[in-house]
């Protein structure tokens, strides 16, 4: 008993019985309580997004600012492959600040990011990871080279990181795939596009003559194989050269066997490099014959920097999707000139196809952005690209192939004649033009019609 007195003595708290219902109606209140809370605060979150400007979200864009877009590309600005092409990009540049200097698009000044990889696949991978892991890049656009790009494709994983990669200046057909690279769309007609239009071109112009091919023997080269063996091109010889082989040896083996063959027309399908050491071979040993001069072989300043005489040029045959660089009639070709002479801040802007090439690729990406609209995403821009994309404003005088379906760039060419100046002149003075795919689709007279030239030069796709 006095246990128990001591006990209640000391204990100001009396015990007391809880009802079990009473107690599940507390925790029930309390749990209401909690969630009201929760739906004030998720309220008060929505209404304050609400509040902000309607493109804030965008800040968290990789690459996307309220006032500038940034892009990068990889050409090759140094060693073997740099005569021509390192023209390609301070071109794109020069019209891109052009632009800049006009308003933007969508309010943006579009920068661009250029990287020398001097044509090395293993650089082209580190300078593109660089671009997009430490300069942040919204996207890639005017990357070159085919081997290049395929290293990049496999180390990169540009599709997995949803990363946009625009215009690749290279026309390996593989490219345009959308569903092994639906972030990738080519700029330049495919090869096999290009063979089996020079087929067609062939059996019209030179049926019944001995023709001969020399080609590069890998992708780009193999490309070609494919384009002339839908086309039905039989070649009296057909020999190949290992990419990087063609200075040494100056291709006296394959010279000399067209020559021995009597081959009336030669078809050259590799780079500039080797158009030089054929042209000058064929010179050495006084073998003359119609030279018919791939896209690529046939620039024709970087033969010159190669020191190729113009005579060994004049008289050969080429193609181009975009106008002749000489045509001061084309209203494309004069305001380029003109935003070149004003923009670009390249080592050499003397005008000529690689500058021309570069400011047209400019434009091209302007159209995409343009055309994404403000709310730039990612996402939003390769959706407008194969939504509006055969439709851009452009210089060149062959269709665009962009669509859900087909991301494939130009569709199409015109063939001409080097003139004196190594100009590339249309034949008769007008351009027909000649499209196709890259598939077994016919080869068929194009009935494209440009669009105009946009006021200032500025597209108006939107």
């Amino acid at each position: 008993m006095a246990h128990k007195s001591r006990e209640c003595a000391s204990s100001p708290i009396r015990s007391v019985e809880v009802h079990p219902r009473t107690d599940l109606v507390e925790r029930t209140l309390m749990a209401r309580s909690r969630r009201a809370t929760l739906v004030v605060a998720a309220v008060a979150t929505g209404l304050a997004l609400a509040s902000l400007p309607a493109n804030a979200a965008l800040r968290t864009e990789t690459g996307v600012t309220d006032s500038t877009v940034t892009f990068g590309i990889t050409v090759p600005m140094s060693g073997i492959a740099a005569p021509g092409y390192n023209k390609v990009a301070p071109a794109a540049q020069a019209y891109l600040d052009y632009v800049n200097d006009n308003g933007g698009v969508n309010g943006r000044k579009i920068v661009l990011k250029i990287e020398d990889d001097r044509y090395a696949p293993a650089t082209a991978v580190s300078k593109t990871n660089k671009l997009i892991l430490q300069d942040k890049v919204f996207g890639l656009s005017g990357s070159l080279g085919t081997a290049n790009h395929l290293a990049v494709l496999k180390s990169a994983s540009l599709a997995k990181r949803g990363i946009p990669d625009l215009f690749v200046n290279t026309g390996y057909s593989g490219f345009d795939n959308p569903t092994q690279y639906p972030t990738t769309f080519t700029y330049l007609p495919s090869y096999i596009m290009e063979a089996k239009i020079l087929g067609k071109y062939l059996a019209s112009k030179y049926s019944g003559k001995k023709l001969a091919l020399l080609y590069q023997d890998d992708d780009f080269g193999r490309d070609a194989l494919a384009g002339f063996k839908i086309a039905g091109t039989t070649f009296t010889v057909s020999k190949g050269y290992a990419s990087g082989s063609q200075s040494s040896p100056g291709l006296g083996a394959q010279i000399g066997a067209f020559q021995a063959a009597g081959a009336e027309v030669v078809v050259l399908f590799g780079v500039s490099s080797a158009t030089g050491a054929a042209l000058a071979t064929a010179a050495k040993l006084g073998y003359k014959a119609q030279w018919i001069l791939g896209s690529v072989g046939g620039d024709a300043t970087t033969l010159k920097t190669l020191g190729v005489p113009t005579a060994l040029l004049a008289g050969a045959q080429g193609a181009s999707f975009l106008p002749s660089t000489g045509d001061d009639k084309d209203p494309y070709v004069t305001k380029f000139k003109e935003i070149n002479d004003k923009y670009n801040k390249g080592r050499d802007k003397t005008w000529d196809n690689n500058i021309f090439v570069g400011m047209n690729m400019g434009m091209t990406l302007v159209n995409a952005v343009k055309a994404a609209g403000k709310d730039l995403t990612r996402k939003g821009l390769i959706a407008a690209i194969e939504a509006k994309g055969s439709t851009f404003q452009t210089a060149g005088l062959s269709p665009l192939g962009y669509s859900k379906s087909s991301h494939a760039g130009y569709t199409g060419y015109w063939y001409g004649t080097y003139d004196a100046n190594g100009v590339l002149q249309p034949e008769g003075g007008k351009y027909s033009v000649w499209t196709t795919d890259s598939k077994t689709g016919d080869v068929v007279a194009s009935t494209f019609t440009r669009p105009a030239m946009p006021a200032n030069a500025i597209p108006t796709i939107g």
